[in-house]
C-alpha cells in the first residue's frame, strides 16, 4: 500500500505495519504504545497481525501476548503487567479492549495519572495497544459524528500525549476496489474491474465481507486466471450473503429451530475453521446495528434507508426489504440493544479460545432468537451488568 493510492484508513494502517515490522527487524524506533482508533475491524486485524508477526513467536504465544479487557481488568493491573518482565519471553504485546470505560463514570484522574507515570517511563520490552474501536471515523473525517469527535479529541489529548494514534476509517468503495485487484493480482488471478465493483457493491464496501469472498473466489477461479462479473454474481450474491440473511429473519422470528439449523448449514459450509465462527459473529453484530439504526430512525421502505444508513455501512440492496421487514419485528431498542449486548459476550467468550466455539455460536442463536426474560419487579434488588 503507498500512501498516495489509498484512502485514509488503508494509509494510515501502512504507516503502522511499516513501524512495527522495522521496529521488530531493529531498524526503527517502537513507541511504548499505540492507539488503534476506528471500528473498522478488517484494518485492525491487520494491525493486530503485524504485532503478532513482528513479536510474538507462535511458540511464545501464551507467554507473550495479553488481551486485557477494561470492563473486567482495571488500568492498574493492565500497566502493572507491562512494568513486570516476563520470565518467560524477551517481550511482551498487551492489547487493551473496551477503552471507552477510561472516559466513563467520573474524571479519572487516577487512571490518567497511573498512565501519565508509566510513559514517562516505560518498559521497553512492552508494547501496549489500545482498542479503540468505540469510534466510527468515516471515509471522509469531515462528516464524523460530533460525539465520536469529541470523543477521539478526548483520545488525543490523553493517550495521544504518549502513545501513536493510527486513525482506522472506513474504506471507501475505491480502496476496496484497489485492495480486492491488488489481492487477486497478487495472487495471480485478473479480477475484471466490473467483477471488482460488482463484488464491492453487493457487500457495501464491507471489507471483512469483501475479503471473505474474495477468498472463495480465488479458489473458485484456480486454473483460470480471472474472475469475471458472472462469477461474483453465481458466488457471492446467491450464496452466503442470503444465508446470513435468512439466519437472522428466524432469529428475528423467534424461531429457534430453524435459526440453529441456518446456522450449522452457515459452519458446515465454511472452510476457514475458528476465523469463520469470528467472521460469523462479526456479521451478525453488523446486522443487528443496522436493524437498530433502521428501527430508530423509522425506515419504513427501501428507498428510505439509504439516507438512514451511511457508505460502508449498508446491506446488498437485495437485502434492504427484508432488513427492513426483520427490524420492525422488534418492539423497541431496547430488545436490539440486548441482541448487541449478548453478540459483545460471545466475541469476549470466542476471543478467549474458548474449548468448543461452534457450542459458543450455538448457545448465542439460541439465545438471541429467545423471547427476552421479564425485569425484575421493582422490589427486586437487579444484577449489576456491564456493557461491553
Amino acid at each position: 500500500m503507498s500512501g498516495a493510492r489509498w484512502g485514509a484508513g488503508f494509509a494510515a494502517t501502512a504507516r503502522f505495519v511499516a513501524e512495527i515490522e522495522a521496529a521488530g527487524a531493529g531498524k526503527g524506533h517502537l513507541r511504548p504504545g499505540y492507539v488503534l482508533a476506528g471500528d473498522e475491524i478488517f484494518l485492525l486485524d491487520r494491525c493486530r497481525a503485524a504485532v503478532l508477526k513482528a513479536f510474538v513467536p507462535e511458540e511464545l504465544r501464551d507467554f507473550s501476548l495479553s488481551d486485557l479487557d477494561l470492563a473486567s481488568t482495571s488500568i492498574f493491573e493492565v500497566l502493572d503487567l507491562a512494568q513486570t518482565p516476563s520470565l518467560m519471553a524477551p517481550f511482551q504485546a498487551i492489547f487493551v479492549r473496551n477503552v471507552r470505560q477510561l472516559y466513563t463514570r467520573g474524571a479519572k484522574k487516577d487512571e490518567f495519572a497511573a498512565l501519565d507515570r508509566y510513559f514517562r517511563s516505560p518498559n521497553p520490552q512492552a508494547l501496549l495497544v489500545f482498542v479503540a474501536d468505540f469510534l466510527r471515523i468515516p471515509a471522509d473525517a469531515r462528516r464524523m459524528d460530533l460525539d465520536d469527535k469529541n470523543r477521539y479529541e478526548r483520545l488525543k489529548e490523553t493517550l495521544g500525549e504518549h502513545c501513536g494514534m493510527v486513525e482506522l476509517s472506513r474504506a471507501t468503495e475505491e480502496d476496496a476496489m484497489r485492495w480486492a485487484e491488488a489481492t487477486a493480482e497478487e495472487a495471480g488471478v485478473r479480477l475484471q474491474p466490473d467483477a471488482a465493483r460488482e463484488l464491492v457493491d453487493a457487500l457495501g464496501a464491507d471489507m471483512m465481507l469483501v475479503a471473505s469472498e474474495l477468498e472463495k473466489l480465488l479458489l473458485y477461479a484456480t486454473g483460470r486466471g480471472r474472475i469475471t462479473l458472472g462469477d461474483v454474481e453465481t458466488m457471492v450474491l446467491a450464496a452466503k450473503q442470503r444465508s446470513l440473511y435468512e439466519l437472522t429473519d428466524a432469529i428475528s422470528a423467534r424461531d429457534r429451530v430453524r435459526a440453529l439449523g441456518l446456522l450449522h448449514g452457515l459452519l458446515n459450509s465454511s472452510d476457514a475453521g475458528e476465523d469463520a465462527a469470528i467472521g460469523h459473529l462479526y456479521m451478525l453484530a453488523r446486522t443487528f446495528r443496522q436493524m437498530l439504526v433502521i428501527l430508530e430512525k423509522n425506515v419504513r421502505d427501501s428507498r428510505a434507508i439509504w439516507q438512514a444508513l451511511w457508505q460502508g455501512f449498508r446491506m446488498p440492496p437485495f437485502a434492504a426489504d427484508d432488513l427492513i421487514r426483520q427490524a420492525r419485528r422488534y418492539k423497541s431498542r431496547r430488545d436490539l440493544t440486548r441482541a448487541l449486548r449478548l453478540v459483545a459476550r460471545a466475541d469476549l467468550e470466542l476471543r478467549s479460545s474458548p474449548p468448543d466455539k461452534r457450542l459458543v455460536l450455538e448457545r448465542l442463536v439460541y439465545d438471541l432468537a429467545s423471547e427476552p426474560k421479564p425485569a425484575a419487579p421493582a422490589h427486586v434488588a437487579p444484577q449489576l451488568s456491564f456493557e461491553m
